[in-house]
């Protein structure tokens, strides 16, 4: 008796299990937000995505109107290139700049950007205090916020690690998620096969 419980417990268990691979799992997968698509050899991109390309240049366009002066200095990143950015620091000379390996920034997926400032003698500056415009604000806090406005997420927001040049729209899609294939949809962001 106590064999054919053990056994009708394993086959109520196999059945659940089943279910849920064949059923609910590929669900999940469907209902994903609108304007993001799965597939599981996606390409990573090359280029910016055509939306954090425009915000960009909207941003570019509108801090320029105050006065300021910004540089964009990384859009799209190569894992190659995220992986040399990563071992700065570690195993070669500089200041650490990122946390993350290849294929773990969004800068891989062509979601974010950097910036600085060019200084009036024409040099490129990193300085979270520079009022370049002479208004009395931050220059970089006055980019911030025209980011911000345009729907971009700021490094400087982060609790563990500041990232104060950054700048980034993630869709509501986490590195795992892309890492897996999940990206925004736009024609031309990604080449599908």
């Amino acid at each position: 008796m106590r064999i054919l419980t053990n056994l009708t417990n394993l086959f109520f268990f196999a059945v659940v299990v089943a279910f849920v691979v064949f059923f609910l799992v590929p669900q999940v997968e469907k209902e994903l937000p609108q304007g993001v698509f799965y597939k599981e050899d996606a390409p990573l991109p090359t280029n910016l995505h055509p939306t954090v390309e425009k915000r960009k240049d909207q941003l570019v366009e509108k801090v320029k109107g105050s006065g300021i002066n910004i540089v964009i200095t990384e859009g799209h990143r190569s894992v190659e290139r995220q992986d040399k950015l990563y071992e700065q620091g570690r195993s070669s000379n500089g200041q650490i700049v990122t946390h993350a390996r290849g294929g773990e920034s969004y800068h891989n997926y062509g979601l974010a950007i950097d910036f600085a400032l060019e200084h009036e003698d024409g040099r490129i500056i990193w300085d979270t205090e520079y009022d370049g415009n002479g208004n009395g604000r931050s220059d970089w806090l006055e980019i911030v916020k025209a980011a911000k406005g345009l729907g971009f997420e700021w490094g400087g927001d982060w609790e563990n690690f500041k990232d104060y040049p950054h700048l980034q729209m993630d869709f509501g899609l986490s590195i795992r998620e892309l890492k897996r294939g999940k990206r925004p949809e736009v024609d031309e962001y990604a080449d599908e096969e």
